[in-house]
Order: structure tokens, then sequence, then C-alpha cells
């Protein structure tokens, strides 16, 4: 007999709670670009902001936010003590803005109800209930986020519960037990969850986690473990502090784990789940953060392997070191070329790069020695796989010489401008060969590497209408060996207008060196995407 599975609703609040993360500030465009993007993954609630609250916010709900798959919510306040529902026009912001469910915020600790709001705990039930029913008769589907549930439960269970059962009675859909603090362990999170579930059943509770002890996601799993069917998050985890339950993380262990696949369904399905990468990583370039590279399922690390006796065993079957295939998240696995590689990391990365170079390839070993040299002097191809498709063509004799650069010079010059501040400019020339043809270029910048980046790009002859989408994304600088003299490793990434990034990697005791270095691979690359010979 078939076990018919529960409904879990997936509650995202990326753009109110995740706005509280430092140095996260979305624009009305961008709010309304991820909601699209949560829109096309198929969350149920995209929890909206604080209408009222700012104006970024009211211009959002005010807009029309096209909406397929997910419901908005509008976030705001149970109504203030002493005034009616009707007169608080905090609460009113939010029960008639332009989204059909709301989500207020309650105290359920009562050391919080005295202290922050100074009122009776009467009056905090009585708060609850008057703003539920004010957003139920309006038409709006209600939820309460029960603040600091936890530590309220632990300080006075009977009036945490109470604040529960208030919400409940006046109408709420969603009850939601928060763990504001992100102190409390998986085995508390259970235990009490138990508890209000076997009081008040599951189908109108959820959970809201943080991670102030890494425990977020554990924290979700245990409370849908113990009843309830609601859970909320933030994609690739953000939020204050230490940011919020990781969507990123929790739908696809909901969706691909069985002990969660065989019991529950999610509106989130396993075709809109490929796109979770680049989801992810679209939100990454909006508010301008890095990618976190060993984040589970979407980093860039989830599917890499470096030693050389794992490669082989996942060259033979994967499922010897993934516990789930990347592909079904957007991802993609990844054999590292190392100085602690063997063949089968090679010849996988070959696969990958569309080189023809199987086991028997006579200049196999040949490159391989050269690779394991150059780490040797600081090369780390690892990490730009483009510069090892450069070296990769090179040793194979398929490396067409679009351009050989005879000389480049760099001046930096710092000085007081018009307006007697200091500011620092460079300025570099570039003298490359082109078909036989010399070219010079010069290229100012606010930095020697921005400098040249112009002066190459200025003017390369026939190939420059190649490289006018060319952009450096971003720029890092290793020091190997300490010291002012010391090798200097810089890895550059790019990109173009087909949304491909690509990293190369350049090594020198001079930093300009190595970053004029492997800013000519970028270069190349790209050339040879285009198909140029």
């Amino acid at each position: 007999m078939t076990q018919t599975k529960q409904k879990l609703y997936i509650f995202d609040t990326t753009l109110r709670d995740g706005a509280q993360t430092p140095g996260v500030d979305f624009s009305f465009e961008e709010k309304r670009a991820i909601a699209q993007n949560l829109d096309l993954l198929g969350v149920d609630y995209i929890e909206g902001g604080f209408p009222g609250a700012n104006p970024t916010d009211t211009e959002f709900f005010d807009s029309d936010v096209p909406l397929k798959n997910s419901k908005l919510v509008a976030f705001g306040m149970t109504k203030r003590a002493g005034r009616s529902a009707s007169n608080d026009p905090t609460l009113q912001a939010v029960i008639t803005a332009k989204a059909p469910a709301t989500c207020m915020v309650a105290k359920s600790w009562d050391f919080h109800v005295d202290v922050a709001l100074n009122i009776t705990l009467d009056e905090n039930l009585e708060n609850i209930d008057a703003s539920v029913k004010a957003s139920v008769e309006f038409g709006n589907e209600a939820m309460v986020d029960c603040e600091h549930f936890f530590d309220g439960y632990k300080a006075n269970p009977e009036f945490a519960l109470s604040c529960v059962e208030t919400a409940l009675k006046a109408g709420a859909r969603w009850v939601v037990l928060c763990d504001t603090n992100g102190g409390t362990m998986p085995d508390e999170i259970f235990d009490i969850v138990s508890l209000v579930t076997t009081k008040f059943g599951g189908q109108n509770i959820g959970i809201h986690t943080h991670d102030d002890t890494g425990n977020a996601v554990a924290n979700s799993l245990a409370a849908i473990n113990a009843g309830v069917r609601q859970v909320q998050g933030t994609l690739n985890g953000l939020g204050e502090r230490c940011g919020n339950a990781n969507l990123t993380t929790l739908i696809p262990t909901l969706l691909l784990k069985k002990q969660y696949a065989d019991r529950f369904e999610l509106a989130v399905k396993q075709e809109s789940l490929e796109q979770l990468l680049n989801i992810s990583r679209r939100l990454d370039d909006l508010i301008n953060m890095p990618s976190d590279k060993g984040a589970p399922y979407v980093g860039e690390n989830a599917f890499t392997t470096k030693a050389g006796i794992h490669a082989s065993a996942i060259v033979k079957n994967p499922s010897t070191y993934e516990h789930i295939a990347p592909e079904l998240v957007g991802n993609r696995r990844r054999l590292l070329v190392s100085d602690q590689a063997g063949k089968s990391n090679f010849l996988a990365e070959f696969k990958r790069l569309n080189l023809d170079i199987d086991a028997d390839h006579p200049k196999l070993n040949m490159l391989i020695a050269e690779v394991k040299q150059r780490e040797q002097q600081g090369y780390s191809y690892e990490s730009a796989s483009a510069s090892f498709y450069i070296l990769a063509k090179q040793i194979l004799g398929e490396l067409p010489e679009f351009f050989t650069v005879e000389s480049f010079r760099v001046i930096v010059e710092r000085r007081f401008n018009a307006k007697g501040k200091i500011v620092t400019q460079s300025e570099a020339t570039v003298k490359i060969m082109v078909n036989g043809q010399r070219y010079m270029s010069v290229g100012e910048g606010n930095g020697p590497v921005n400098a040249l980046d112009q002066a190459l790009r200025k003017d390369l002859g026939l190939y420059s209408k190649y490289i006018q989408d060319l952009e450096l994304v971003d720029f890092k600088v290793r020091i190997l060996n300490g010291g002012t003299a010391a090798t200097t490793r810089v890895l550059i990434e790019s990109r173009d207008d087909s949304g491909e990034r690509w990293f190369t990697v350049g090594v020198s005791e001079n930093i300009i060196d190595a970053s004029f270095n492997a800013l000519l691979d970028s270069i190349r690359y790209k050339l040879l995407k285009e198909n140029i010979t």
C-alpha cells in the first residue's frame, strides 16, 4: 500500500530577513528579480518585506509583482497595545498591501513582553488576537511568527503555548515557531516542537531558525521530523548575524533524500531543482558577494575531487564518492588537476574541456609532468581551468599564435589633483605583434592591472572585435613564500556576454608580471571560445 505524502510548504524570507544581512541592501529592481527567481524555483511563499517601513519595500508592494507559482507575503508586527487594529497605521499598511498573505511577528517570551513592549501578558495576547482577526477579515491568509518561541517556552511554557493557541483560534493559517537567537540545539527543537504538534497538530505549525550555532538546517529538519508542515529560510542562508536556515541546502535535501522524499510533497519539483545553482549564483551576483565554494549542493567544491585514488573510483562509478548526481541541482563534477592528481583526474578534465587526449596519447605524460612542475613553482590549475586548457593546447601544438607581446610598461603616479586631493593613477603601454604588424597601445586605469587590461584591449588588431564583451570580474593575489620579494600568484576571473565565467592564473616574483600572464591567458581563452584560428 502506497503511503499518501503530506504537503510540506516552503516559505522564503530572503527579501525580508535576508535583507538584514550586513552589507546587503536590496534595490527595488533587485527585489523583483529575486522574487521572480524564487517563483521560478516554485517556493510556496515569498515574504517581500515590510510595507510602510521603508520606500523600497513600499514601492515593491505597490507594484505588480508577476508570480505564477508563489504567494507574496507582507511582513509586519501585531498591533500596538492601547489602540484598535483599525487605528494602527503600521498594521494597516501590512494588511492592505498588495499581497494575499500577511505574516505578523508577535512576542512569545514573557521577558520580551515585559522589557521590550512594557505591557502585560494579557495585552500581548489581545494584540495577537485582534491583529490576526483583522487580517483574516480583510481577506488575507494570516500567519504569526512567534518570536523567541523556544527561549520563551523554556522560561514560561504556559505563556508561549498561549500565544500559539490565541493565534490559531483567531484564524491564523500558520503559527511559526522562531528560534530567533539561533541558540537552540536540535534535540531541544525536536522535543519542544513535538509537544506543540501533539497539542495543536502540525498542519498549521511552521519553523523559523537562525544559524548562530551552525544548526539552522539541522534544527529545521528536526522540527519537520517533529511534525511542522511549513519551513522558513533564505536563499544561500542570508540573514542577520550568522544567517537563516539555508533553503539552498534544505530544499534539495527534502527532495532528494529518501527519508523526506518518501514522506513529503513539495511545490518545488525536480525539474525546477536543476535551476538551483543558477538561482543561487544570480543572488550572489545581485548582491555582489562571492559565492560560497564550500556550500552543500551548489558550491563549486560540492562535487570536486582532488585525490587521484578518489578520482579513479569516481570515473568508474560516481556514487563511490558522491551522495547525489550533481546535475540534479545544476552543478557538475570536477576532478582537479594538481600535484596530487592521478591520470584519472587529467582524463576527466580533458573530457570536460573537449580535448582529444586519451590514456594512450603520446603527450599525456609530458602534460602531466609540466602541470606538476608548474605547481611546484606556485601555479594552481585546480582553480584555473582556463589556464589549464591553454597549457594543454600549447603542449599539443594546437594553440594558435594569435599575437605575441614584445614588451609592456606600467607607470604608477601618486599626486595631488586640481582640488588638492591625493590621487593614484596607473598608465600602461603594451607593444604586440599581430600577423606581422606591430601595435602599441596606451591605457589608463585606477590600478596597474586595470591599465594593462585597457591597453591590451584598445587595439588587438583583427582580434579586437572578439573581445569587446570580455570583462574582468575578480582579481585575487596570494603571496606564496613571504616577504616583499616573494613569489606571487594571481587568479583572475573573467566573463563575457554568454554568461560563462572562467579563471586564469599567473605566477611571478613580480605581481604585475603575474597579473599580465593571467590576463593574457584570459584573452587567449576568449579567442579560442570564439573558434578563432
